[in-house]
């Protein structure tokens, strides 16, 4: 492509690429598209975004287009890659000018640089930190800004580098422009506290500076040092921290005031949190000496007058959750042999003790439960408003990583258990003080033993001998549950959740029928005392009432109680089984009361097990019905079908001819790609896992070709999906599944080759990858071959390549079998011209009382793993006898040699590994 006039050519195509109209929208997209791996595509790409003159939308398309093809053409051994004369071109293009007036392109130039950096620097880019470095000097503003963002975004990417080499390469770096570095953070602190104080507009601009600069420093500090406390303008900078901090908190009081800048100034403040909680997660051993000032900091904002007007909820979260990595980190915690411990543990132990005082410990837990514990006005209005969508939220904060209530609970709980002794005596003299019901017309007594019971919940398993539940039970909760005033409900809320929290802990099984007895009383329903009799009243009230909605009503109560009980209904349902069908003919006109059906024969199937294969006559027809797309009722039945459907399956004791033909449904489903998409997927690994053989040979060939399209327009959610089920394939039939699914195989291979940026997704195309190479590897090298003739490459260098990059993905690979798999597919290409995860044999699997029994499906997993060579081969041996074979092909000096060139941090891992057999 003729630079001189390609640009002309792509600027119109991506213009025609920007428009709304779809018609001219395709063809661009198609050809830009064609162009992506044609020589000098990026080059014109990069004059295009860095034209001011040219529109927004364009040049930010061009910005996208080039990031994208870092991902896909940069690394030399990528298919279709740049060429070195060009990149060297792109390189000096993209650091020439730091004047980018767009926020969100400057950005995205900022990212796009680091992933340059992330593959080439330092070793073919050794003037980019030099150049960002005399960049963030100038005084022209705007450059100023996007040399610091750029170098921030570059800082990052490489800090998140996992490679020992490449760890090195950021300590190296680290070391070099760290004092430089910091000089910068304090310059441009220092210039937006005097602006602000002044009352100087500009103070906005400086403030984004010292965000990015600390932003740099954050990366530096917690990834570019090993031992971080050997190094002095290190810890200088983190004990400076908290002075900033308390410069920046009294700057937020004033900037309150005036309201200015005061979004990016809390983002600042939570970023130097930021900064002492990465680096006590990372090194914390480095962070003693900083423990005792952390804990005065935090305590004095959160658990004291001195943040009155100053904190914010996002900054009492992170204060807390400084103080709790503190008490609960394993390294500050001595052995019970205290000889046994590192000197740095005791030092960090006794720190905690002196700190954590009798007067400390009791502030603290006083304050949690009496100040953060409280209800606020606002949850107190929403409880009378709407108590279900109360509920609903109070559930969500539960699992919010920066929501206060339960980020509260949580400390209170670490704290508490770190040091029940002494914080026992002090929740019981403020259970004490709360005796008695609470006057109705008392809202803050009401709210503050809510607060106090919540607590008692919460720490119900270490005041197991300290608090006499039963006797509480029966002089004071009990009663409380029996006050009926509507401005009581808050606290028989409370007591009911709270008896929940006890009842495992510590409840005899005596008082339990006073306790249903309560509960019923409070759902104004004497009837249902026991399964028999509630389940006999439930049928008959179902074959009584003749209105639709009120039968839909019934159904649900009827599957709750199946649903709690589980096995247990076995019994009882033989009159239910039987009307069932009856009632699904009479509703032929209602399918509301069908979806009703559904559910019910869902949890029903639940209960029975293996059992339900007798309900086979009329659950399939249904499943059949429902899940038909070219039935109209399939609109209604489809989701609750699926999932009837579902369940069967995994119940099912084998396959039945019946139960096999309803998946001719599943064509018809997958082409709908609706949000039901994610169950069919599910679906079809249960029939894999239930019968593959005779499921294969009937709709495998279907199924592939299913999967090729769906693949073309599927979002990276829905690929994974696509992919598991191929690794369930071949899990399971190692011989015929890559004969069956060979169309989805080479784009496995060269997506591992194109280093695949979505983590999810590699991991599972090395896992299809490590499946067929160690358990098929002649149709590994088939499939070899078909590729490197495509690429026009050696078999040997692409097999090389594959192995490069499958190298540098490991990380990708969060599962412990994956990744296993990775390691044992590797090892079986040796010799070349753990007992972990280890199964022995089948136990069935033992079931309390309160946990679901396995389904058929968990036993034919279990009984597949037993096979798999992930759980059946000890990785130790297999290295061990992999190496041993390789050494024996080279000879002992070979070997030595070959040896020598492997990274010194992997041979000393290898081998304490194998010094374990």
């Amino acid at each position: 492509m003729d630079i001189s006039s390609a640009s002309t050519v792509v600027l119109q195509t991506l213009t025609q690429a920007a428009s709304q109209d779809t018609a001219v929208l395709k063809p661009a997209e198609e050809q830009l598209k064609q162009w992506e791996t044609q020589p000098g595509f990026y080059s014109a790409l990069l004059n295009i975004f860095t034209n001011h003159a040219l529109d927004i939308n364009v040049r930010w398309l061009a910005v996208l287009y080039f990031k994208n093809g870092i991902d896909r053409y940069w690394r030399r051994i990528a298919p279709h890659a740049l060429s070195e004369e060009e990149k060297s071109s792109l390189r000096a293009g993209l650091i020439a000018n730091f004047n980018e007036p767009v926020n969100q392109i400057a950005t995205q130039i900022g990212v796009l640089i680091a992933k340059v950096a992330r593959l080439d620097c330092p070793r073919h880019w050794p003037e980019l930190i030099p150049t960002l470095l005399e960049s963030v000097k100038v005084q022209d503003d705007l450059r100023q800004h996007r040399a610091l963002l750029t170098f921030y975004h570059v800082t990052k990417t490489l800090s998140s580098k996992k490679l020992v080499a490449d760890k090195k390469l950021f300590q190296d770096l680290a070391s070099g422009i760290y004092s430089f570095a910091c000089s910068l953070w304090n310059h441009h602190t220092d210039t937006f506290l005097q602006q602000v104080y002044t009352g100087d507009a500009s103070a906005i601009h400086s403030l984004e500076r010292t965000l990015l600069s600390l932003k740099v420093l954050r990366k530096l500090t917690v990834h570019g040092f090993v031992e971080p406390h050997k190094n002095l303008e290190v810890m200088e900078f983190l004990n400076t921290v908290f002075e900033r901090l308390k410069q920046f908190l009294e700057c937020r009081r004033q900037v309150n005031q005036e309201n200015m800048c005061n979004e990016k100034l809390e983002k600042t403040i939570i970023l130097f949190t930021k900064v002492l909680l990465d680096f006590l997660d990372y090194h914390p051993f480095s962070f003693i000496s900083l423990i005792q000032r952390s804990l005065e900091f935090a305590v004095s904002y959160v658990f004291t007058g001195a943040g009155e007007g100053v904190v914010f909820e996002r900054f009492i979260v992170q204060c807390m959750n400084l103080i709790k990595m503190i008490v609960k980190n394993e390294s500050y915690k001595p052995a019970k042999n205290t000889e046994e411990s590192k000197p740095e543990t005791l030092e960090a132990h006794k720190i905690k003790i002196h700190f954590f005082n009798y007067s400390t410990l009791t502030e603290i837990c006083r304050r949690l439960v009496s100040h953060y514990f409280l209800l606020t006005p606002e949850e107190l209005s929403m409880w009378e408003d709407d108590p279900e969508g109360f509920a609903v939220e109070e559930a969500a904060g539960d699992s919010y990583k920066y929501s206060l209530r339960p980020c509260t609970e949580v400390l209170f709980l670490d704290i508490f258990h770190e040091y029940s002794q002494t914080l026992t005596p002090v929740l019981l003299e403020m259970v004490q003080n709360l005796h008695g019901p609470t006057n109705v017309d008392n809202t803050v007594g009401l709210v503050v033993k809510d607060a106090v019971y919540n607590a008692i919940g919460l720490a119900a398993y270490e005041l197991f001998d300290s608090v006499d539940f039963d006797q509480w039970f029966n002089s004071q909760l009990l009663a409380e549950l029996q006050v009926t005033h509507i401005r009581y409900k808050l606290i028989r809320r409370r007591v009911i959740w709270l008896i929940g929290q006890w009842i495992s802990v510590k409840f005899k099984s005596e008082l339990r029928p006073m306790l249903y007895e309560a509960i019923l009383n409070l759902m104004q329903d004497q009837d249902r005392v026991y399964l028999e009799n509630i389940f006999s009243l439930l049928f008959h009230l179902l074959q009584e009432v003749t209105e639709c909605d009120t039968k839909m009503h019934v159904l649900h109560v009827i599957s709750c109680v199946i649903e709690r009980v589980g096995m247990q209904i076995r019994p009882y349902v033989g009159c239910l089984v039987q009307y069932l069908p009856l009632l699904w003919k009479q509703s032929e006109d209602h399918n509301m009361l069908r979806c009703a059906i559904l559910t019910t024969l869902i949890h029903l199937v639940q209960g029975l097990g293996a059992d339900s294969k007798n309900l086979y006559p009329f659950l399939l027809p249904v499943i059949q019905l429902s899940t038909d797309v070219s039935q109209p009722p399939h609109v209604y039945l489809l989701e609750d079908g699926l999932e009837l459907w579902l369940v069967t399956l995994e119940n099912s004791p084998s396959i039945t001819p019946e139960l096999l033909g309803i998946f001719q449904n599943m064509s018809a489903l997958l082409e709908l790609g609706s949000e039901n998409v994610r169950t069919c997927f599910q679906i079809i690994n249960a029939y894999i896992f239930l019968t593959s053989s005779e499921f294969l040979q009937n709709f495998a060939a279907g199924l592939c070709q299913s999967f090729c399209e769906l693949m073309q327009d599927i979002t990276t959610e829905g690929q994974v999906q696509v992919l598991k089920v191929v690794e369930n394939v071949l899990k399971v039939n190692p011989i015929l599944g890559p004969q069956m699914f060979q169309p989805l195989l080479p784009s496995v291979l060269k997506g591992i080759l194109d280093g695949e940026k979505y983590p999810v997704v590699m991991s599972t195309y090395l896992g299809i990858a490590g499946r067929v190479l160690l358990q098929n590897m002649g149709f590994f090298s088939s499939l070899l071959n078909q590729i490197a003739l495509e690429l026009n490459q050696e078999m040997e260098q692409l097999l090389g390549n594959i192995i490069e990059m499958w190298v540098d993905r490991m990380d990708n690979i969060t599962q412990p079998e994956r990744r296993k798999l990775s390691a044992l597919a590797l090892l079986s290409l040796l010799p070349s011209e753990n007992s972990c995860m280890v199964m022995s044999h089948f136990e069935e699997q033992k079931v309390s009382d309160d946990e679901e029994p396995p389904t058929e499906q968990d036993r034919r997993k279990k009984l597949l793993a037993l096979k798999d060579p992930v759980h059946s081969v000890s990785l130790q041996q297999f290295v061990y006898e992999k190496l041993k074979a390789q050494q024996e092909l080279l000879g002992e000096q070979g070997f030595q040699s070959l040896m020598e060139s492997v990274d010194t941090e992997v041979i000393r891992q290898l081998q304490g590994f194998l010094q374990k057999l």
